[in-house]
């Protein structure tokens, strides 16, 4: 009993969090374009004790004690070699349950050896196919989890990290220190251009390049602790597509001819989304969309997904004992016509 009702104050505190005013936006949006199966991530994103952390592996410090442990403590390795690109240096750990690892403190000359993350946001750097040697642009990089999940991939010949927030790229910058050996620094390079001048900065040079645009932060949103700030930010949502695509616009600028893009978001909002990547598509003769519907095969065992209407675009959304996502990623080509 006593363990019970130590389980559920915390629980208690942090529904008190909830912002009604956002709560509110959602409700009316989502339960129109999700249809019932809004009433289910609702649930769970409003319940922080439901939320689940998977733990990605550093390679570069590699812990070993650590692997042996999750196993005995039930967790499982993420797609176990299902998806038709999965490289072995990538490890991934989950368990079905939600529990947190602690995290590792900074510090200076000590590489971590883990990294919490959602597991959903790994899918958008698997989708980018990463190959050694490759010149790969993050351009909106910050607070660095995917850069680092594309370091756990294969080794780019270049890798240019962007952020555009000063504070967010300080983030950007202690994660890349804390996490990826000086040897492996020399060929990254970080950047605080704002991303819709990195086109023209520098066009066609590079072989991949991923797009993790500013969005709707559905999970932060919903927990925002000024509900002034909160209608603010709402007010001001619908301006997000227009910015997002402005960023698409650069990117594929930035992208040589015969190179992928990916492009991601943690909303479930379908202005933020498929309604972009359809703009796109439909303003470029030459940037095509490719097919990963195979990669929802390959990870339903894990993810949930919902309809989106599109062959190239996949969104995870939060499901009971898969509670990842939201999480919404596209992948497109850019051919050698013009």
């Amino acid at each position: 009993m006593v363990l019970t009702l130590l389980k559920a104050k915390p629980e208690r505190k942090l529904a008190k969090q909830i912002c009604k005013v956002v709560l509110d936006h959602f409700e009316k949006q989502y339960s129109k374009e999700l249809g019932d199966a809004w009433n289910t991530v609702r649930d769970i994103l409003t319940s922080p004790s439901c939320w689940q952390y998977a733990v990605l592996l550093n390679r570069f410090n590699y812990p070993f004690e650590l692997e042996k442990n999750l196993h005995l403590k039930g967790y499982h390795s993420l797609f176990q070699g299902s998806l038709p690109y999965y490289p072995q240096s990538m490890k991934c750990y989950l368990s079905r349950t939600p529990h947190r690892m602690p995290s590792e403190r900074h510090q200076i000359g000590n590489l971590k050896q883990y990294y919490l993350l959602n597991a959903a946001s790994l899918l958008p750097v698997l989708a980018l196919e990463l190959r050694d040697g490759e010149k790969v642009l993050d351009l909106c990089a910050a607070p660095g989890g995917k850069s680092l999940a594309l370091l756990q991939c294969a080794y780019p010949g270049y890798l240019h990290c962007n952020e555009y927030d000063s504070l967010r790229l300080r983030w950007l910058r202690q994660t890349l220190e804390s996490f990826i050996p000086q040897p492996l620094v020399n060929v990254i390079k970080v950047s605080e251009l704002d991303g819709r001048e990195m086109g023209d900065a520098q066009p066609e040079t590079f072989d991949k390049v991923l797009v993790d645009a500013p969005c709707s932060n559905d999970r932060s949103w919903l927990f925002s602790s000024d509900s002034q700030k909160a209608a603010c930010r709402i007010s001001q949502r619908r301006n997000l597509p227009l910015l997002q695509i402005e960023l698409l616009r650069s990117a594929i600028k930035a992208l040589r001819p015969g190179g992928l893009l990916v492009y991601s978001t943690c909303t479930l909002s379908k202005a933020e989304n498929q309604d972009v990547i359809s703009e796109v598509l439909n303003s470029y003769s030459n940037i095509m969309p490719v097919d990963i519907k195979e990669m929802a095969r390959a990870c339903s065992h894990d993810f949930t997904f919902a309809p989106t209407g599109q062959e190239c675009g996949l969104l995870v959304i939060p499901d009971k004992g898969k509670a990842w996502g939201p999480m919404y990623f596209a992948k497109l080509k850019k051919s050698w016509t013009t």
